[in-house]
């Protein structure tokens, strides 16, 4: 990774260290779930430099479990902006950063499926976990951000909203740096290292799929599938292809005028 190799001797407290921070409709991207509120907090040297929140309409309702953790209605989002609409913000922010998160897999693969509905490559950045590090370098019963935060003395009052959760993570960061410098742990390839090794960002390609629907992706052609759902039942419906996996297609169905997952083995034909 170029960025890697260019930022490999940099001292840790002279790097800007974006912290990132998703709440989303659910728990997984490749089931069609979207981020519905993103936080980004710029820190370096133990202090907070610039933060960026934005609600988002994710195009779909919210599954009551999410609701419950983030507290996010979809009432609330009708008038937010889509993530198109601030794309290019986020990946101002995003684009050749030291990207961190608790468990940032988690909120990069949210952002992965965002680039791969917009076309867009993804942006060359280094993911550093603060899930990764406690594990390795606190003896925790939980590794959860507001268990850490606990055991290091941050305050967790503003936790579960994306805002509270991305500054939190910062302080957890900025905390475990401080720790693991009496450990050599001063420069950001100390800091991967620490971590177990680097981290990568999830795979935004759609390799592996159908002509079909791989020329209806890239094009943003609509489909015709014929389906055959779980019971049986065989119908034909007219689709716009959103995302998709090796298992599923992530579409927006004109039969049921909302966004649908379709299972690949059910599809038993596709035409323009």
């Amino acid at each position: 990774m170029d960025l890697l190799l260019s930022c490999s001797q940099c001292a840790l407290e002279h790097i800007t260290f974006t912290v990132v921070d998703v709440e989303t409709t659910g728990l997984d991207p490749t089931w069609g779930h979207r981020l519905c509120e993103i936080a980004i907090v710029l820190w370096q040297g133990g202090r907070e430099l610039e933060a960026f929140i934005q609600r988002v309409n994710p195009e779909r309702p919210i599954d009551p479990g999410a609701q419950a953790v983030h507290g996010i209605s979809d009432e609330e989002l009708r008038d937010a902006p889509r993530f198109e609409e601030i794309a290019s913000v986020v990946r101002n922010y995003l684009e050749r950063a030291v990207l961190v998160g608790h468990n940032v897999l988690f909120d990069v693969s949210f952002l992965a499926a965002e680039w791969r509905r917009l076309r867009w490559p993804p942006p060359d950045v280094i993911l550093v976990d603060t899930l990764a590090l406690a594990r390795i370098w606190l003896d925790l019963a939980s590794n959860r951000l507001t268990s850490v935060a606990d055991a290091l003395g941050i305050s967790t009052e503003a936790a579960h909203s994306a805002l509270g959760d991305a500054r939190i993570t910062a302080q957890v960061l900025y905390a475990l740096m401080h720790l693991l410098s009496s450990h050599g742990v001063h420069t950001l390839e100390d800091l991967i290292e620490a971590q177990g090794g680097p981290v990568f960002w999830p795979d935004s390609s759609w390799e592996d799929l159908p002509d079909i629907l791989l020329e209806a992706l890239s094009c943003g052609r609509e489909l015709w599938l014929r389906y055959m759902d779980r019971s049986g039942i065989i119908t034909e419906r007219r689709v716009q292809p959103l995302d998709a996996n090796t298992e599923y297609l992530i579409a927006y169905c004109h039969l049921r005028q909302a966004q649908r997952v379709f299972r690949l083995d059910r599809i038993l034909a596709m035409w323009f």
